[in-house]
């Protein structure tokens, strides 16, 4: 299935989830952390139903936008970035930048 989305086999999918799918699992994520104090959630359960309907609405708000996540086109691989971000370091620290 990683291969359809443009991902190579062997590399995690997460290293190449688009801005908008990690801006919206960090939503749901902070919905639920809210959600756990604010409802006094205390029970695997609870917490687990919680972050299941979070994620389930904020999925909802996409499509309703016109957003399918599984549609939109991988991202860079993130190892790739944070390799050349080394690099032009390097490069800045020498002074050949």
């Amino acid at each position: 299935m990683k291969k359809k989305l443009g991902v190579p086999g062997a590399k995690p999918l997460a290293d190449f989830l688009p801005t908008l799918t990690i801006k919206a699992k960090d939503f749901a994520n902070e919905l639920t952390s809210h959600n756990v104090i604010e409802k006094d959630l205390n029970t695997n359960n609870s917490i687990s139903k919680e972050h299941v309907d979070n994620n389930k609405a904020v999925r909802d708000i996409l499509i309703q936008r016109g957003v399918r996540p599984e549609a939109l086109p991988a991202s860079e691989d993130v190892k790739k970035i944070e390799r050349r971000l080394d690099s032009d370091e390097k490069k800045a620290s020498k002074g050949s930048i």
